[in-house]
C-alpha cells in the first residue's frame, strides 16, 4: 500500500505497529537531511520536491556559485607567482565561460542525482511535485501534492516538515530577463564572459559573484547601498576584502542605491536613486531572497509567519501548528545550508522522540567565499567593544605565519575572542585562503567551551596555517580580569 492510499483511520490504528509517517515538503538540505534521519529512526518517509532533489542549494545557488568561485580561485594563484620564482611573463589565461558554466551545471545535477540515489537506497519515497498543507484531523494531517506529471495526490502524515526554501528578490524597476538583467540563478545561462558586469547588492551573494567575475576577467562595478561591502560582517574583514577588490580593478560605488535597470542597445543601464547612471554589458541583481511561503496552505493550516513572510519556528524547528516543523531559508533563522540541514535533523530527532539538543546559533560557523575567504564563529568583536560581552580580543596577521610566507599569502588575519573571567573561547574570525577549513578548530572550541589554554597546548603541524590558531590562543593566556 502506498503512502497516498493510507486513510486517516489506518494511520491511527497502525502508528505503533508500523512506525510514524513523515511527509517532507522540499528536497533541499533541510528536507533531505530530515528524511534521512526519519528513516534512520524507523519512520515511513515521503519527500515531495518540485524542482529537483537538493533544491536551490544544490541546483542553482550554493553548489553552482561555489563551483564558479573555485574556478576563479585558480586565477588568483598566479598573483604571487613571480615572487615564488615562477615566470609567467605576459601570458594570460583566457576563460571559456560556456565551458565553465556547463561544468557547473553538470556538477550540480550530478550532486542532485547522488542525493536522490542515497534517499531511495534508504527507503525514502520521492514524489516529484509541489506540496501544500491540507486540513488536519486529530493527530494526523494531509499534504496535497500537485504532481509534476499531472494530477493531485493526497498524503496522510503524523509529522510534516516544511523546507520550501526561498527565491531571489528583485527590484520593481529591475526585473531580470535572463539575458542582460540577471538574478543569481540565471547567471549560468551566460555563454560569454560579461565585458562589464554591474552587481547590485554588496551582501554575501553580491560580493562573492563580483569577486569571482572580476578575477575571471570581467570589468565589475559593485553598487553598495552601505558605506562598506559586506555590511554586518566583521568590519576589519570587510575592509580588507574591499581593498582587495579595489586592488584587482573593481569599481565600488559605496552608499549608492540602485533604483532601476533597463536594457540599452548594447547592454544595460542602472539608474541610482541620486540620479547617476551606470552603464555596462550585464547586470546582476543580488538584493536578498524571499521565502517561498505563499500559496501552500500555511495560514489555513495554523502555521504562523513573521512579518517578513518567514515561518516562525522555535529552537527544535517546531511551527505553531501541531506536529508541523520547518527548516531552512523559509524560516529566516540563518540563510546557510548547514543550518537548514541541522534544523531538519533536529526536527526529526524531536518529532520522533530521540535525544535532541536545540539549535544554538552561537555555534554556527559561516564562510564567505570571496578571495580571500572570510570565516566567522560565535560572538563578534563589535559585541565585545560595545560591552555586551566581557571578552578579550587577539589578532594575528596571516602574513607573519611561516607557511603563509612560503605560499606567498600576504593578506588576511586570524582573530580569537575569549571570556575574560574563564578563558573560554567565545568566537573568532579567519580571513585567509581556505578560511572555511581553518575555522573548524575554532568552531570545535566554541561548541565544546574549550579554554584558550586548552587550545594553546594542542600540537599543530610546523609549518602550517593552523599554527597561528594556537599562537593566538597563547596570546590570550594572560587576558583575564
Amino acid at each position: 500500500m502506498s503512502t497516498s492510499e493510507i486513510s486517516v483511520d489506518s494511520v491511527r490504528a497502525s502508528t505503533v505497529r508500523e512506525g510514524s509517517r513523515v511527509v517532507v515538503v522540499g528536497g533541499g538540505p533541510g528536507g533531505y537531511e530530515a528524511a534521512l534521519v526519519a528513516r534512520q529512526l524507523g519512520a515511513f518517509v515521503t519527500l515531495v520536491e518540485r524542482n529537483g532533489i537538493g533544491g536551490s542549494a544544490v541546483l542553482t545557488d550554493v553548489v553552482p556559485s561555489k563551483t564558479l568561485i573555485a574556478t576563479a580561485d585558480l586565477m588568483t594563484m598566479t598573483e604571487s607567482a613571480e615572487e615564488l620564482g615562477i615566470l609567467t611573463g605576459a601570458r594570460s589565461f583566457p576563460v571559456d565561460l560556456q565551458r565553465v558554466h556547463e561544468r557547473i551545471l553538470k556538477l550540480a545535477q550530478r550532486q542532485s542525482v547522488d542525493i536522490r540515489g542515497r534517499l531511495e537506497s534508504e527507503g525514502v519515497q520521492i514524489i516529484d511535485g509541489a506540496g501544500r498543507l491540507g486540513p488536519a484531523d486529530g493527530g494526523v494531517r494531509t499534504v496535497l501534492v500537485d504532481e509534476t506529471g499531472g494530477g493531485t495526490r493526497e498524503l496522510i502524515a503524523e509529522i510534516v516538515l516544511l523546507s520550501v526554501g526561498a527565491h531571489a528578490r528583485t527590484l520593481p524597476e529591475a526585473v531580470p530577463d535572463g539575458e542582460r538583467i540577471l538574478s543569481w540563478d540565471q547567471i549560468y545561462n551566460l555563454r560569454e564572459l560579461p565585458e562589464h558586469l554591474i552587481v547590485v547588492g554588496s551582501g554575501v551573494t553580491g560580493a562573492e559573484f563580483a569577486g569571482a567575475y572580476n578575477v575571471l576577467g570581467s570589468q565589475v562595478t559593485l553598487v553598495s547601498s552601505r558605506d562598506q561591502v559586506l555590511p554586518g560582517e566583521d568590519a576589519e574583514a570587510a575592509q580588507l576584502i574591499e581593498s582587495v577588490f579595489t586592488r584587482r580593478g573593481m569599481t565600488i560605488l559605496s552608499s549608492s542605491r540602485a533604483q532601476a535597470a533597463h536594457r540599452t542597445d548594447d547592454g544595460v543601464a542602472v539608474t541610482l536613486t541620486d540620479g547617476r547612471e551606470v552603464r555596462g554589458s550585464h547586470c546582476l541583481i543580488a538584493v536578498g531572497a524571499i521565502p517561498n511561503t505563499t500559496g501552500i496552505g500555511l495560514e489555513e493550516g495554523g502555521v504562523a509567519l513573521n512579518p517578513s513572510g518567514h515561518i516562525q519556528v522555535d529552537r527544535v524547528s517546531r511551527t505553531t501548528a501541531y506536529r508541523v516543523y520547518a527548516a531552512g531559508d523559509c524560516t529566516g533563522v540563518l540563510p546557510l545550508a548547514s543550518v537548514a540541514a541541522m534544523q531538519g535533523r533536529i526536527a526529526m530527532y524531536h518529532a520522533l522522540g530521540d535525544a535532541v539538543a536545540p539549535l544554538d546559533t552561537r555555534s554556527v560557523s559561516a564562510n564567505i567565499f570571496t578571495s580571500p575567504e572570510i570565516a566567522t564563529i560565535g560572538v563578534t568583536e563589535k559585541e565585545i567593544l560595545a560591552g555586551k560581552v566581557d571578552g578579550a580580543v587577539t589578532r594575528l596577521p596571516i602574513a607573519r605565519n611561516p607557511r603563509a610566507k612560503m605560499l606567498g599569502i600576504k593578506e588576511g588575519f586570524i582573530k580569537l575572542f575569549s571570556d575574560r573571567a574563564s578563558g573560554v573561547i567565545l568566537g573568532g574570525v579567519v580571513v585567509a585562503p581556505n578560511a572555511g577549513e581553518l575555522i573548524f578548530p575554532i568552531t570545535l572550541a566554541v561548541a565544546h567551551r574549550l579554554t584558550v589554554d586548552q587550545v594553546a597546548q594542542v600540537f599543530t603541524i610546523y609549518p602550517s596555517l593552523t599554527g597561528s590558531l594556537t599562537e593566538a590562543a597563547r596570546q590570550l593566556h594572560t587576558e583575564r580580569s
